[in-house]
């Protein structure tokens, strides 16, 4: 695994959305079911998307060798959803030691997952 990419549901802030919901978004809009590996709810819950040896369709042109994770909210995330993050990153760079952690909006042009995750990750000395 090369990237693993956080992003954000775009949803607003106070709903409940889970990776149920997101997988009949994505199916609706064509693609072949959640696009997300890991989608992390407001409660802190985390929920599995697609296995990690199914290539994801999370970010253009970044979806190969790549992880995607899904904050449920817009911008203002809650404190277990920010917890529960940072114990997956844990793990995660743990079983891939030489994997690149990322925002969306470092390889597409948005702003997603509206928050600077290269500032988040030192803050949190997981680089």
């Amino acid at each position: 695994m090369e990237k693993i990419i956080i992003h954000c549901s775009d949803t607003p802030n106070h709903r409940e959305d889970s990776a149920a919901d997101i997988h009949r978004w994505h199916l609706k809009a064509g693609w072949s079911g959640v696009g997300y590996h890991y989608i992390i709810k407001r409660c802190g819950e985390l929920e599995y998307g697609r296995p990690e040896y199914w290539q994801g369709a999370h970010a253009k042109g970044h979806n190969t060798n790549s992880i995607g994770i899904c904050l449920i909210g817009r911008d203002k995330y809650a404190w277990d959803q920010w917890e529960t993050l940072t114990e997956l990153i844990k793990e995660l760079i743990n079983k891939y030691p030489d994997v690149k952690v990322m925002g969306h909006n470092e390889v597409s042009n948005k702003t997603c997952p509206n928050f600077n995750v290269q500032e988040w990750l030192k803050y949190n000395e997981l680089i």
